[in-house]
Protein backbone atom coordinates (compact mmCIF):
# COMPACT_ATOMS: atom_id res chain seq x y z
CA UNK A 1 0.00 0.00 0.00
CA UNK A 2 1.29 3.46 -0.91
CA UNK A 3 0.08 6.32 1.28
CA UNK A 4 0.07 9.61 -0.62
CA UNK A 5 -0.23 13.12 0.76
CA UNK A 6 -2.23 15.98 -0.66
CA UNK A 7 0.78 18.19 -1.14
CA UNK A 8 2.45 20.72 -3.41
CA UNK A 9 5.70 19.77 -5.14
CA UNK A 10 8.21 22.42 -6.15
CA UNK A 11 9.18 21.83 -8.87
CA UNK A 12 6.58 19.32 -10.04
CA UNK A 13 7.72 15.87 -11.15
CA UNK A 14 7.35 16.64 -14.84
CA UNK A 15 9.04 20.03 -14.42
CA UNK A 16 11.99 18.27 -12.80
CA UNK A 17 12.15 15.79 -15.66
CA UNK A 18 11.92 18.53 -18.32
CA UNK A 19 15.52 19.44 -17.60
CA UNK A 20 16.79 15.86 -17.27
CA UNK A 21 15.03 13.51 -19.69
CA UNK A 22 16.05 15.17 -22.99
CA UNK A 23 19.73 14.62 -22.11
CA UNK A 24 19.28 10.85 -21.74
CA UNK A 25 20.36 8.54 -24.61
CA UNK A 26 16.93 6.86 -24.75
CA UNK A 27 14.97 10.11 -25.07
CA UNK A 28 12.65 10.29 -28.09
CA UNK A 29 10.32 13.23 -28.66
CA UNK A 30 10.27 17.00 -28.83
CA UNK A 31 12.97 18.26 -26.48
CA UNK A 32 11.73 21.84 -26.48
CA UNK A 33 8.24 21.15 -25.09
CA UNK A 34 7.09 20.29 -21.57
CA UNK A 35 6.57 16.62 -20.79
CA UNK A 36 2.99 15.37 -20.63
CA UNK A 37 2.08 12.92 -17.88
CA UNK A 38 0.30 9.84 -19.27
CA UNK A 39 0.05 7.51 -16.26
CA UNK A 40 2.02 6.24 -13.26
CA UNK A 41 2.31 3.30 -10.90
CA UNK A 42 4.05 2.63 -7.59
CA UNK A 43 5.60 -0.21 -5.63
CA UNK A 44 5.95 -0.46 -1.85
CA UNK A 45 9.32 -0.14 -0.18
CA UNK A 46 9.32 -2.99 2.40
CA UNK A 47 10.92 -0.59 4.88
CA UNK A 48 8.44 2.20 4.15
CA UNK A 49 11.18 4.78 3.66
CA UNK A 50 11.63 5.25 -0.09
CA UNK A 51 8.98 6.29 -2.61
CA UNK A 52 9.10 4.09 -5.72
CA UNK A 53 7.15 5.41 -8.70
CA UNK A 54 7.32 4.89 -12.45
CA UNK A 55 6.10 7.76 -14.59
CA UNK A 56 4.86 7.30 -18.14
CA UNK A 57 5.28 10.53 -20.06
CA UNK A 58 5.32 11.88 -23.58
CA UNK A 59 7.31 14.71 -25.14
CA UNK A 60 5.17 16.39 -27.77
CA UNK A 61 4.55 14.04 -30.69
CA UNK A 62 6.98 11.41 -29.39
CA UNK A 63 6.17 7.94 -28.03
CA UNK A 64 5.40 7.13 -24.40
CA UNK A 65 8.55 7.01 -22.26
CA UNK A 66 9.02 4.98 -19.07
CA UNK A 67 10.88 6.80 -16.29
CA UNK A 68 11.24 4.98 -12.95
CA UNK A 69 12.01 7.29 -10.04
CA UNK A 70 12.71 6.98 -6.34
CA UNK A 71 12.08 9.66 -3.74
CA UNK A 72 14.33 9.84 -0.68
CA UNK A 73 14.63 12.09 2.37
CA UNK A 74 18.44 12.12 2.14
CA UNK A 75 21.06 11.61 -0.60
CA UNK A 76 21.78 8.03 -1.69
CA UNK A 77 25.49 7.53 -1.19
CA UNK A 78 27.20 6.14 -4.28
CA UNK A 79 24.42 7.13 -6.71
CA UNK A 80 25.38 10.76 -7.30
CA UNK A 81 25.46 10.41 -11.09
CA UNK A 82 21.86 9.15 -11.06
CA UNK A 83 20.41 12.10 -9.14
CA UNK A 84 17.64 13.63 -11.25
CA UNK A 85 17.30 16.59 -8.88
CA UNK A 86 15.63 17.73 -5.70
CA UNK A 87 12.16 19.04 -4.98
CA UNK A 88 10.32 20.44 -2.03
CA UNK A 89 7.36 18.46 -0.74
CA UNK A 90 4.97 20.64 1.27
CA UNK A 91 4.38 17.81 3.79
CA UNK A 92 7.57 15.71 3.75
CA UNK A 93 10.12 18.45 3.08
CA UNK A 94 13.09 18.18 0.74
CA UNK A 95 13.17 15.08 -1.44
CA UNK A 96 16.10 13.72 -3.44
CA UNK A 97 14.86 12.20 -6.71
CA UNK A 98 16.87 9.42 -8.38
CA UNK A 99 16.74 7.48 -11.62
CA UNK A 100 15.29 4.21 -10.33
CA UNK A 101 17.67 2.12 -12.40
CA UNK A 102 20.43 2.92 -9.93
CA UNK A 103 18.38 2.65 -6.74
CA UNK A 104 18.46 -0.66 -4.82
CA UNK A 105 14.84 -0.26 -3.65
CA UNK A 106 13.52 0.14 -7.21
CA UNK A 107 15.47 -2.94 -8.29
CA UNK A 108 14.19 -4.98 -5.34
CA UNK A 109 10.53 -4.04 -5.72
CA UNK A 110 10.39 -4.28 -9.51
CA UNK A 111 12.26 -7.57 -9.68
CA UNK A 112 10.10 -9.06 -6.94
CA UNK A 113 6.88 -8.08 -8.73
CA UNK A 114 8.00 -9.37 -12.13
CA UNK A 115 9.38 -12.66 -10.86
CA UNK A 116 6.53 -13.49 -8.47
CA UNK A 117 3.52 -12.29 -10.46
CA UNK A 118 2.98 -9.22 -8.28
CA UNK A 119 1.05 -6.03 -8.95
CA UNK A 120 1.39 -2.30 -8.44
CA UNK A 121 0.79 -0.93 -4.96
CA UNK A 122 -2.70 0.11 -3.90
CA UNK A 123 -2.91 3.89 -3.57
CA UNK A 124 -4.43 5.72 -0.61
CA UNK A 125 -4.59 9.47 -0.07
CA UNK A 126 -4.52 11.02 3.38
CA UNK A 127 -7.57 13.31 3.51
CA UNK A 128 -8.00 14.99 6.89
CA UNK A 129 -6.64 11.97 8.69
CA UNK A 130 -8.64 9.42 6.71
CA UNK A 131 -7.24 7.10 4.06
CA UNK A 132 -9.16 7.32 0.80
CA UNK A 133 -8.34 4.82 -1.94
CA UNK A 134 -7.35 6.28 -5.30
CA UNK A 135 -7.90 4.49 -8.59
CA UNK A 136 -4.52 3.81 -10.23
CA UNK A 137 -3.82 5.34 -13.63
CA UNK A 138 -1.77 2.30 -14.72
CA UNK A 139 -2.12 -1.40 -13.91
CA UNK A 140 0.97 -3.62 -13.93
CA UNK A 141 1.37 -7.37 -13.47
CA UNK A 142 4.37 -9.64 -13.22
CA UNK A 143 4.40 -12.77 -15.36
CA UNK A 144 6.57 -14.98 -13.19
CA UNK A 145 5.69 -17.50 -10.51
CA UNK A 146 8.97 -17.72 -8.62
CA UNK A 147 9.04 -18.12 -4.85
CA UNK A 148 12.75 -17.31 -4.68
CA UNK A 149 13.25 -14.10 -2.66
CA UNK A 150 15.11 -11.12 -4.08
CA UNK A 151 17.65 -9.40 -1.84
CA UNK A 152 18.32 -5.68 -1.60
CA UNK A 153 21.53 -5.05 -3.59
CA UNK A 154 24.27 -2.69 -2.48
CA UNK A 155 24.63 0.50 -4.53
CA UNK A 156 28.22 -0.36 -5.45
CA UNK A 157 27.10 -3.77 -6.78
CA UNK A 158 24.72 -2.19 -9.33
CA UNK A 159 25.97 -1.81 -12.91
CA UNK A 160 23.88 0.30 -15.29
CA UNK A 161 24.23 0.40 -19.06
CA UNK A 162 22.10 2.75 -21.12
CA UNK A 163 21.70 0.83 -24.35
CA UNK A 164 19.74 2.80 -26.93
CA UNK A 165 16.06 2.59 -26.03
CA UNK A 166 16.61 0.35 -23.02
CA UNK A 167 18.47 0.55 -19.73
CA UNK A 168 20.19 -2.65 -18.61
CA UNK A 169 20.71 -3.09 -14.87
CA UNK A 170 22.88 -5.87 -13.46
CA UNK A 171 23.46 -6.97 -9.88
CA UNK A 172 25.06 -10.17 -8.56
CA UNK A 173 21.57 -11.67 -8.15
CA UNK A 174 19.24 -10.18 -10.77
CA UNK A 175 19.26 -8.36 -14.07
CA UNK A 176 16.68 -5.94 -15.45
CA UNK A 177 16.05 -4.66 -18.95
CA UNK A 178 13.96 -1.50 -18.63
CA UNK A 179 12.10 -0.60 -21.81
CA UNK A 180 12.40 3.19 -21.89
CA UNK A 181 10.55 3.76 -25.17
CA UNK A 182 7.15 2.07 -25.19
CA UNK A 183 6.64 1.55 -28.89
CA UNK A 184 5.54 -2.10 -28.87
CA UNK A 185 9.02 -3.63 -29.07
CA UNK A 186 10.01 -6.36 -26.61
CA UNK A 187 12.87 -6.06 -24.08
CA UNK A 188 15.57 -8.61 -24.92
CA UNK A 189 17.85 -10.20 -22.37
CA UNK A 190 21.52 -9.18 -22.97
CA UNK A 191 23.62 -11.76 -24.79
CA UNK A 192 25.80 -12.27 -21.70
CA UNK A 193 22.77 -13.73 -19.92
CA UNK A 194 21.44 -16.17 -22.52
CA UNK A 195 22.58 -19.22 -20.55
CA UNK A 196 20.86 -20.81 -17.58
CA UNK A 197 18.76 -18.62 -15.33
CA UNK A 198 16.84 -19.73 -12.25
CA UNK A 199 13.74 -17.68 -12.96
CA UNK A 200 12.54 -15.04 -15.36
CA UNK A 201 9.61 -12.65 -15.41
CA UNK A 202 8.17 -9.76 -17.35
CA UNK A 203 6.46 -6.71 -15.91
CA UNK A 204 3.54 -5.80 -18.17
CA UNK A 205 1.36 -2.70 -17.93
CA UNK A 206 -1.76 -1.07 -19.33
CA UNK A 207 -3.30 2.38 -19.03
CA UNK A 208 -5.87 4.57 -20.78
CA UNK A 209 -5.52 4.29 -24.55
CA UNK A 210 -3.55 1.01 -24.43
CA UNK A 211 -5.55 -1.90 -25.81
CA UNK A 212 -2.85 -4.54 -25.28
CA UNK A 213 -0.56 -4.67 -22.22
CA UNK A 214 2.87 -3.20 -22.87
CA UNK A 215 6.01 -5.08 -21.86
CA UNK A 216 7.81 -2.74 -19.47
CA UNK A 217 10.65 -4.59 -17.74
CA UNK A 218 12.30 -7.97 -18.28
CA UNK A 219 13.78 -9.43 -15.09
CA UNK A 220 15.93 -12.52 -14.73
CA UNK A 221 17.75 -14.18 -11.86
CA UNK A 222 21.29 -15.39 -12.44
Amino acid sequence: MALLHRAELTPSKTELLDGWAPAQPWFVGDADVALESIAAFRFDDPEGEVGVETLLVRAGSGPTLQIPLTYRDAPLEGAEESLVGTMQHSVLGKRWVYDGARDPVYILTTASAALSGGHQASLFVDVDGERVERKPSALVTGSGASTLPVSLPAVLDIAVRRDGRTTVVETPEVGLVIQRVLDGSVPVRPAAHTDAVRAEGMLNGSWDGVTQPQQLVLVFQN
